[in-house]
């Protein structure tokens, strides 16, 4: 099967410095890929790197089988490529409703939008006139998933979207998450925290200093490697 997304040979840098060095991973229709690792692994980098948000030193982008390297984040959008960046990417001074009528701009009306949202994360209905910053960090997620769901996506670019939730929010989130991608969305999630999703996790890949060490079906020798690239040992 042609894989929605693919990262070939992906080399990326800032200020000259190489932090990518030859990332090969892909991700196909209706399937969960984790991209886990520790800080400064380079994972936050791939997703920018595959939302065209940081163009590539040298490798190639692939969506659907063709390539897309070079293309501006606008254009791979239109493709159907969306990114939900760490901090979950809502305007915290509108309102739930607010936040979702921006999304029309997808050619969608407010109400498809709203009842889509709302059918898909419940808890949002009754908040539908309150600030989004005040909502809980859970619900907040809630909603930016929401908002990027209004693009009809093909591909779901996930960034540390755990990040400051309870284990039980996390768990509830990443349900939400194996539901979309059972719809045929191609989903690539990064996290650092391997419990958080492995559950959900079709295929995963350890990234340590811009480099894949590991890939393969998430099995018992995953923890190994984690352990390996995490702690500095395989203990």
């Amino acid at each position: 099967m042609t894989a929605l997304l693919e990262l070939s040979g992906v080399h990326a840098a800032y200020s000259g410095i190489t932090v990518l060095h030859g990332i090969d991973l892909a991700v196909e229709a209706g399937q969960v890929v984790t991209l886990l690792g520790p800080n400064g692994a380079g994972k936050t980098t791939t997703l920018k790197v595959a939302a065209g948000v940081h163009p590539p030193a040298d490798g190639r982008l692939l969506l659907g089988g063709r390539d897309a390297t070079g293309a501006p984040p606008r254009e791979l959008a239109r493709a159907g490529v969306c990114l939900i960046p760490e901090g979950r990417g809502v305007f915290p001074n509108l309102s739930v409703r607010d936040n979702l009528l921006m999304m029309t701009f997808t050619g969608r009306s407010r109400e498809e939008i709203e009842d889509t949202a709302y059918a898909r994360f419940p808890a949002l209905k009754p908040r539908h006139a309150q600030h989004a910053g005040t909502l809980s960090g859970g619900e907040q997620q809630m909603l930016a998933l929401a908002r990027g769901l209004a693009t009809d996506p093909a591909v779901l670019l996930l960034d540390e979207l755990s990040m400051g939730l309870a284990p039980m929010v996390v768990a509830e989130l990443y349900e939400y998450v194996a539901d979309i991608a059972r719809q045929g969305v191609a989903v690539l999630v990064v996290e650092q925290f391997a419990a958080a999703v492995l559950k959900v996790t079709d295929h995963a890949a350890v990234l340590a200093g811009g480099r894949i060490q590991w890939q393969g079906h998430p099995d018992s020798s995953l923890h190994a490697e984690l352990s390996t690239y995490y702690l500095g040992s395989a203990t």
